[in-house]
């Protein structure tokens, strides 16, 4: 059924720079692209690929260079000149990975083994965290918004002075994280009075009205929901956006998906799962009372869950999900002419990336394109039962089995067929594994080639390569050396 468009407020695309961070030129194509679409803004992860300096240096990535000031401040200027807002987000109390995996600040964790949460109760924290966002302001000229993130402040309550604190009667986990946040959200207050604070809302979901009320910070930032599911529950979202707006905080946010949001590992999006979680919120936005003032949408693309998680689906293989959502937010609808309108701004014959087909074209219409290509055909391959299971297919089960491989007795003529179909496989992998690599390092640093392929292929790759050197072992022990094939 067809929803009213959305309504009003912006349309940010998130980029999640702490995986497989896009190399400059690419990173411009790329808000070409989405201004092009209807995007009015970029919600800005940085992570360790901001240049902190001065005793914020050690936070910079190591396993590829960090954004110079320069590349900064030439993607927001690009931007700007698209029409785009650059808002940056910096984690300010949960997902501080980047931060506290580094020893010197060890003692700033909630609890030692938990690297994500910072304490609320060191002073160095607060500290910490507002020298981070000064960094960051003083790099984005004429900043008008920050998102300070919040979410899933992981074991808060758990740590020794926590447990200190929260042995006070009266004192709870939500006031010791609403604490926290308004101490932030004031000092932000303090040293840039217009800004515009948005923080995620989930660790606010379970409280009262009664308890936001007293908390201070009304006033003081725009929540921002996000959920996304693609069987997203209306009525329960609705409700949630109604109590924030009743506690006195009605400019609020909606975060949707169009990528990175499946399973932790998924590599390739399926564009329909996505564009059903916008359906969804679609009708939340149509279902919400006028006294709630709905700034926009930030559609999240996660390029990993956290900081030390996998890489689950990157960019280029996310554009055609991106394009299929922005034009279900236009339209109040998946239609044929949503999918219609897609197909012709990309130059495909399917929003579905797995399904869109080759094509000889130049990237104009779709950076990244060739790469989708190359990526979507090695996944498949990767998946297929052949290639993933061939250690339970019927012959090495049957044949070469973990009792043959100790007895090193085995049917030679067997086994070298099982190893004439593996290398087969593998030489066919490894020249497809070449083309990604070669494609991948002038989109993305060498590093994020090697991580991808580490993470996607070596685990399929490592059985038939084992399998391999295994038979050669056993029929070393049956066959005459002069009669036996090389293999590579």
């Amino acid at each position: 059924m067809k929803s009213p468009p959305w309504p009003k407020g912006k349309k940010l695309v998130h980029l999640d720079l702490k995986g497989a961070p896009p190399r400059l030129e690419y990173l411009h194509k790329l808000i070409e692209l989405f201004s092009k679409l209807g995007v009015d803004g970029l919600l800005v992860e940085y992570e360790d690929m901001f240049p902190y300096d001065g005793d914020l240096k050690l936070l910079q990535a190591t396993a590829q260079p960090a954004y110079s000031r320069d590349e900064v401040l030439s993607m927001q200027e690009f931007a700007k000149s698209k029409g785009m807002e650059v808002i940056p987000l910096v984690q300010t109390f949960g997902h501080m990975e980047f931060v506290l995996k580094h020893r010197p600040m060890w003692g700033l964790r909630e609890m030692a083994p938990c690297v994500s949460t910072l304490n609320p109760h060191r002073t160095e924290g607060v500290r910490l965290v507002m020298e981070m966002l000064r960094q960051v302001v003083e790099l984005h000229p004429g900043l008008n918004a920050l998102h300070i993130g919040a979410d899933e402040v992981y074991m808060l309550g758990e740590g020794e002075e926590s447990k200190l604190w929260l042995a006070s009667p009266g004192r709870t986990v939500e006031q010791l994280f609403l604490s926290h946040v308004t101490k932030v959200a004031q000092a932000i207050k303090e040293a840039w009075p217009d800004m515009t604070i948005i923080m995620w809302d989930d660790m606010m979901r379970g409280m009262s009205q009664d308890t936001l009320k007293a908390s201070g910070l009304v006033g003081l930032v725009q929540p921002m929901l996000w959920d996304y599911t693609p069987n997203l529950d209306v009525d329960t979202t609705v409700s949630l956006l109604e109590k924030y707006c009743r506690a006195g905080m009605s400019d609020l946010w909606a975060a949707s998906s169009f990528k990175g949001s499946t399973s932790v590992h998924t590599c390739v999006p399926s564009t329909q799962r996505h564009v059903d979680n916008h359906v969804q919120w679609l009708k939340v936005a149509a279902a919400l009372s006028a006294a709630v003032n709905l700034q926009g949408i930030a559609i999240t693309g996660w390029q990993r869950y956290d900081h030390l998680s996998v890489l689950c689906e990157l960019m280029h293989v996310g554009l055609p999900s991106l394009a299929a959502c922005l034009q279900t937010l236009s339209l109040g609808e998946f239609s044929a002419e949503a999918k219609s309108k897609v197909c012709e701004r990309l130059g495909i014959s399917s929003v579905e990336v797995e399904a869109m087909g080759r094509t000889t074209e130049d990237e104009s219409l779709f950076p990244g394109r060739r790469l989708a290509e190359l990526t979507v055909e090695l996944d498949a391959l990767l998946n297929s039962e052949d290639i993933r299971f061939f250690e339970n297919n019927m012959y090495v089960r049957g044949w070469f089995s973990p009792y043959h491989q100790q007895k090193k007795v085995v049917s030679p003529l067997i086994a070298m067929q099982i190893q004439s179909t593996a290398s087969a496989y593998l030489t066919t992998l490894q020249e497809k594994v070449e083309a990604v690599r070669e494609e991948m390092v002038l989109l993305y640093p060498e590093s994020t080639a090697q991580e991808w392929i580490v993470e996607h292929v070596s685990p399929v790759l490592a059985p038939l390569q084992r399998i391999t050197q295994d038979i050669t072992a056993c029929i070393n022990e049956m066959v005459p050396s002069n009669i036996l094939p090389t293999h590579n």
